[in-house]
């Protein structure tokens, strides 16, 4: 995977996947996406290339233009600058195309709650005008493939978190999209059910969909994404595969979690003067990391002085970075929450 943001594809003609120099399809190309709400820019300019039949990963901190980016690419508010093409069509001038050819599933779930699972399927096969034996042969197929069958008739108000959110992702898909968006879709649910939704999408591209997903769960990112656009202020400021992205980073890290959060200043002091780096601090995590290379001496000299200090640690070790590190170390501390203005506007 390229760790650069440029684009070698062609903006693809109508009805066409979009076409690389290399002869590569790509199922998304976007050049120079900018989107203003009044002197914001949640998007000041980004690029994206997404080959069809791969997942490509979204990550960024809390507004930094991931559902803006989206939001635009499926038709659903138009980009203040810049072009973009879905399926190999224009998402400004042939909305409809693109809408024939995608699935989205936003952060929150759109199935009706009052009807069973199999009803929501059903329902939405017809109005993608599916007949209805071929909505409800439809239905069968995506409740198999969600491990929903026994679910299919009760109504989704007695569904766990788990079970909604794949019959969320199963309605994306009655109309068999050739792009799948999916908007921080594992937010909310248990370990046991984020796994088995991983194991859904992995099937699904297996079969050929091509995946866009934002997500803030870096451990997603590292199992789906065949490669990684991390988004800042609006900006791309990394690409590439995991690997590629932790070389960036590179060498040891040292990893402190602290008892106390309250001494986390304390703490990151003494390791910015041991490890004569710039530390990341995350106070939910109670943690203090940051670079260094000098391997085991700085781990005593750091434990000694935490220990003198009276700072009480449940972890401290040296560690090879981690997409963890590769997020923090790129984009710091998380900027303003500009997102939300996103989601509150109307499509016009």
């Amino acid at each position: 995977m390229r760790a650069d943001t440029e684009l070698e594809a062609e903006i693809p003609v109508h009805g066409t996947a979009g076409t690389a120099g290399d002869g590569s399809s790509y199922a998304v190309v976007a050049h120079g996406l900018v989107k203003y709400y009044g002197d914001n820019a949640a998007l000041a300019g980004i690029d994206l290339d997404v080959k069809a039949g791969t997942v490509t990963a979204v990550l960024g901190p809390n507004g930094a233009g991931k559902t803006t980016a989206v939001r635009i690419l499926t038709t659903l508010t138009e980009a203040s600058e810049g072009t973009a093409m879905v399926a190999g069509f224009d998402v400004a001038t042939e909305g409809g195309e693109v809408r024939r050819r995608i699935g989205l599933a936003a952060q929150d779930a759109t199935v009706d709650h009052l009807l069973t699972g199999r009803e929501n399927l059903v329902m939405l096969g017809e109005l993608h005008q599916l007949a209805r034996a071929d909505a409800a042969a439809r239905a069968v197929d995506l409740l198999e493939q969600f491990s929903l069958t026994d679910a299919g008739d009760r109504v989704v108000s007695g569904y766990s978190g788990g079970m909604r959110r794949r019959l969320d992702l199963a309605a994306t898909l009655v109309a068999r999209p050739e792009v799948l968006f999916l908007d921080e879709p594992t937010t909310g649910l248990d370990p046991r059910a984020r796994v088995e939704l991983w194991d859904v999408l992995e099937t699904l591209v297996d079969t050929g969909t091509t995946i866009l997903l934002t997500t803030q769960y870096l451990e997603e990112a590292e199992r789906l994404a065949d490669d990684i656009i991390v988004i800042d202020h609006g900006r791309i400021i990394a690409r590439g595969d995991s690997r590629s992205l932790k070389r960036e980073v590179g060498g040891d890290h040292l990893h402190a979690v602290l008892v106390d959060a309250d001494r986390l200043d304390d703490a990151a002091t003494i390791v910015r003067t041991v490890t004569g780096a710039e530390t990341n601090v995350d106070p939910e995590a109670r943690s203090v990391n940051a670079p260094t290379t000098g391997g085991v001496d700085s781990l005593i000299d750091v434990a000694t002085r935490l220990r003198d200090a009276g700072i009480a640690v449940d972890d401290l070790s040296i560690r090879q970075p981690t997409l963890d590190d590769v997020f923090l170390t790129l984009t710091g501390s998380p900027c303003l929450d500009d997102e939300l203005i996103d989601l509150t506007e109307t499509t016009t």
